[in-house]
């Protein structure tokens, strides 16, 4: 038989190699459409299905062409491919200008800061504003929330919804929440949202917080080497998500305090260099008066570092007048 063509490679059973028994393995883990084969590792998927790397090697290979991943191209060419790129209102002017435009698809926006700061506020907002229509910025989209903190609230979606006059009952059911009660667990909901992106129309994913569950299982400086591994592991497989199917991920994180800076702001954001790196843009959220916060645009590809203060509100995440 002939090399079967890209239209044809729509399923894992359809790329060559891939039996059933291997098939199962891999939709257990998580593998479960043609672009998390071709994002991952011949390591990834010999651990996995129990097969050599060389056999893996050859179905992502294989996964990849049907994609056309790994192809060089000029930078005019990628320029034209960022036009795919879209952003997601935050609901707030304000913020959207910093950001120019909100939030963008395809990369990792954290959102550091203090407890009680209004890190969980944004993502409730976002998870609303990503379905809106995109006259009005969103994307007509739904939203994957995970919770590692249980702080989500579908009560205050209801109150964000009804202001940006979009059916509370729609928009809940629009969200699709996963409680993760430890790190294993997480990372095994965040494989197990890779089916929903396509199959419920998803165009945001939400973490809340991704460092929560990393800080409290592996405690001390033993165990430092082994959580960075795989907090940088689990940040790699978001930004694959977020490339592969053009989505924003929005994650939250919490700080440090430096007990030795005696001048300025003593918090930095957890997670260290591999959290740094890995998230395309940063946003730092603090306190200042009453129901005001001051939002920071830290890091950025191409935005210079601005700051804009906003107001928690009934509403949701507003400018200040």
């Amino acid at each position: 038989m002939g090399r079967r063509s890209k239209k044809e490679i729509e399923e894992i059973t359809d790329l060559p190699g891939i039996g059933p028994q291997t098939a199962e393995k891999l939709r257990a883990a998580g593998y479960t459409t043609i672009e998390s084969i071709a994002t991952a590792s011949p390591a990834e998927i010999a651990m996995i299905s129990g097969i050599s790397e060389a056999q893996a090697a050859k179905f992502i290979a294989a996964a990849r062409a049907a994609l056309d991943l790994g192809e060089v191209e000029t930078a005019y060419e990628f320029l034209q491919r960022r036009k795919q790129v879209r952003k997601i209102t935050t609901g707030c002017k304000a913020l959207d200008d910093m950001l120019d435009g909100g939030i963008e698809t395809g990369t990792i926006t954290e959102v550091y800061g203090p407890y009680g700061s209004g890190k969980t506020q944004l993502c409730h907002q976002l998870s609303v504003t990503v379905q809106l229509p995109e006259e009005r910025g969103g994307l007509g989209k739904g939203a994957f929330y995970i919770d590692t903190e249980h702080t989500f609230r579908p009560e205050r979606i209801v109150q964000i919804a009804k202001a940006f006059e979009l059916d509370p009952m729609e928009a809940l059911k629009n969200i699709l929440y996963a409680r993760a009660f430890n790190t294993d667990h997480q990372v095994l909901i965040t494989d197990k949202a890779e089916e929903y992106i396509k199959s419920r129309n998803i165009g945001l994913l939400i973490v809340d917080s991704l460092i929560s569950h990393f800080r409290g299982e592996y405690v001390g400086r033993e165990t430092l080497a082994e959580r960075q591994q795989r907090l940088n592991k689990y940040i790699h497989k978001l930004l694959r998500m977020a490339s592969v199917y053009n989505i924003g991920v929005l994650v939250t994180n919490q700080v440090l305090a430096n007990p030795g800076i005696y001048y300025g702001d003593p918090l930095s954001p957890a997670g260290g260099h591999v959290l740094g790196h890995g998230v395309t843009c940063r946003l730092y959220i603090r306190r200042t008066k009453g129901d005001r916060r001051v939002i920071k645009l830290v890091k950025s590809p191409y935005l210079p570092e601005s700051s804009i203060e906003v107001a928690i509100t009934e509403s949701g995440i507003a400018a200040v007048e």
